[in-house]
């Protein structure tokens, strides 16, 4: 996967340092978060008005990365 990343942010002086979209207050964990809660894209457009489809790519595209040196082990249920 060779997406640019250049809407991801990373400044220790907003939210910590986590990795944002464009200097907002909306860290990429939410991003994921709200794609997850609001599938349809009216939904999330009216929750989050600032993100734009851009930005909900690149989001994923950093998680899916960083989630290659993991391992996450699941509980059966």
């Amino acid at each position: 996967m060779d997406i640019r990343l250049d809407r991801i942010t990373i400044d220790p002086q907003v939210m910590n340092g986590q990795p944002c979209l464009r200097n907002l207050r909306l860290t990429v964990k939410r991003v994921v978060e709200a794609v997850a809660l609001y599938p349809d894209w009216k939904d999330l457009q009216a929750e989050y008005p600032e993100l734009e489809k851009e930005d909900i790519h690149q989001a994923l595209a950093f998680a899916a990365r960083n989630l290659d040196s993991q391992i996450i082990p699941m509980e059966a249920a």
